[in-house]
């Protein structure tokens, strides 16, 4: 019973972990689209031209559905939740490398915190249930 319980609670948490990355994801591409010089200046970078920022945000909310996709059903939806870890790594890696190799990229090193933190939390809670 107490196995049962734990797992049950990794699954809650896994689900609101992927609710969480939706939300990121979702609220990024709402500012992109909403308030693009805020967004620019609260991470001190340039500002793109708009379509980019449109297409990216477009691309986020797509995203957030497939997150919110996986946090209703995670084992059905294991392949969204894969991608969730992969592609946070890697999205804290490329951000990550950005900021690193140019100073005026440098408000990218918290989106890139944040990338990693939930993939960690999805990789961490995950891991416990896959079997």
């Amino acid at each position: 019973m107490a196995r049962f319980a734990r797992r049950f609670r990794f699954l809650q948490l896994l689900r609101a972990s992927l609710v969480a990355g939706a939300l990121y994801d979702l609220g990024f591409g709402l500012l992109m689209v909403g308030a693009p010089r805020r967004l620019a200046e609260a991470f001190r970078l340039p500002l793109p031209p708009f379509f980019y920022l449109w297409l990216l945000a477009t691309l986020l909310a797509m995203l957030a559905v497939a997150y919110l996709l996986a946090a209703r059903d995670p084992r059905r939806y294991s392949g969204n939740l894969k991608l969730a870890i992969g592609g946070r790594l890697a999205g804290a890696a490329v951000l990550g490398l950005a900021a690193a190799g140019d100073p005026a990229l440098s408000g990218l090193w918290l989106p890139a915190a944040g990338d990693l933190a939930l993939a960690l939390a999805h990789l961490g809670l995950w891991w416990p249930l896959r079997g």
